[in-house]
């Protein structure tokens, strides 16, 4: 069995606003997320910056109690599968036994595990909450995202680090496609904006140490210095394509490609020539069966590293050969910084919507490629293109690599 799917229904909390349509505007706008950290004191780190969520209301979407027993990632989570959900009128449309939840996080509730851990070393066991185990593990996202919604259908919890929020959809895409569920909601999360992460990616030297937070996160530019954290949550509703037809659902696109490589290289290093991530590429293109005269949109992974744009300008070439010189490419990372877990979901969400609106947001803070870097990235202000097919590609430690493709409907 081989089935249409489709988006429905789409729910964000980022840096750049928290929900899609604020989201959606900044990006286009040029607006950044990043900002000083001033949730805890910064003083002993060499960081000092990050793509925080802004003006979260938790209690648009829980009673306090209830808030107390849920870790921020997962807050966030459920928040966005609120909105997409609302979004995409599923609710009692769909059978409970064939609706389900794929999501994902890179870490989970770190801010749980560093609080309990502080409190029993502190206090021994007395000190550690009934909850910490519920509130910390990678999975509770999706199971609270379910219970919410009564979704008794697949349930999945996928966890590949920087490529979760991408694998997270294209393993519900496959589910949906091939008919084990009608419905799924559908991304990744994450909320781990804190001292002990920070100190963990800057002793890597994997941060930017710029400290203008506005110009810190600058993909493909030759004066990047690094990626900058960031926090949130991305959701879509994917649904199967006759079924949403049929109850008259707004289609935003098709999902119609997926693909999932492993470099096999390094824990950290992404395959210095880009195959892996090129062969997803092109297996999710194959998928997808894109035309060779398509209007394309890619949402790069695009973490402002030199390893990373480098290699995956290759992996792009590589796959799309001259067709790569053709293709508007941006990472709105640029403005929200690297949302680990979430960033994936986030930047399917941004090709979905330059699909439905012809409208291609930026990679700001571009002023000048780095050697190598040659395509067409974006630079600096949106642009207005008939995009019939959008891909966002994205990369995780530990040699992960993925492509979702969505098509114009």
């Amino acid at each position: 069995m081989s089935r249409r799917v489709v988006v429905t229904g789409i729910g964000a909390v980022s840096p750049v606003g928290n929900d899609v349509n604020t989201m959606w505007k900044n990006m286009l706008d040029g607006v950044c997320g990043i900002e000083e950290i001033t949730s805890f004191d910064t003083s002993d780190l060499k960081v000092h910056i990050a793509g925080t969520v802004k003006g979260f209301e938790p209690e648009k979407y829980f009673e306090k109690r209830e808030a107390k027993k849920l870790d921020i990632y997962c807050q966030y989570a459920i928040a966005a599968a609120q909105e997409a959900v609302d979004d995409s009128k599923i609710l009692g449309t769909v059978d409970e036994n064939r609706f389900g939840v794929y999501i994902g996080a890179g870490i989970g509730g770190l801010n749980t595990f560093v609080n309990n851990t502080v409190g029993f070393d502190h206090g021994g066991p007395r000190k550690v909450s009934p909850f910490f185990i519920p509130m910390m593990i990678g999975n509770i996202a999706t199971g609270n995202v379910a219970i919410r919604f009564n979704a008794k259908g697949v349930s999945l919890s996928v966890m590949s680090a920087c490529a979760t929020g991408t694998n997270s959809i294209g393993e519900a895409f496959h589910a949906v496609k091939d008919g084990y569920a009608d419905a799924i909601i559908a991304g990744g999360a994450e909320a781990v904006v804190a001292p002990l992460t920070i100190s963990g990616f800057q002793n890597m030297k994997a941060l930017s140490t710029n400290p203008d937070p506005q110009k810190a996160s600058r993909p493909f530019d030759k004066d990047r210095d690094g990626f900058v954290m960031g926090e949130g949550a991305g959701m879509l509703i994917l649904e199967e394509y006759e079924h949403a037809k049929a109850r008259g659902a707004k289609i935003y696109a098709e999902f119609a490609g997926y693909g999932n490589t492993c470099d096999a290289y390094h824990v950290t290093a992404p395959d210095p020539e880009g195959a892996g991530l090129a062969r997803a590429i092109e297996i999710a293109f194959a998928e997808a069966n894109v035309p060779g005269d398509a209007e394309i949109y890619i949402n790069a992974h695009g973490t402002s590293t030199h390893l990373n744009d480098l290699t995956e300008t290759m992996a792009i070439k590589s796959a799309l050969g001259e067709k790569a010189y053709d293709v508007n490419i941006s990472s709105t990372k640029s403005m929200t910084g690297h949302m680990l877990g979430a960033t994936g979901a986030i930047e399917a969400i941004a090709a979905i919507k330059a699909i439905d609106e012809g409208k291609i947001p930026p990679t700001i803070n571009l002023d000048e490629p780095d050697e190598g870097l040659d395509l067409n990235y974006t630079p600096n202000k949106a642009v207005d293109r008939a995009v019939k097919v959008a891909a966002s590609t994205n990369l995780g430690f530990g040699g992960h690599d993925a492509c979702v493709v969505f098509k114009k409907i």
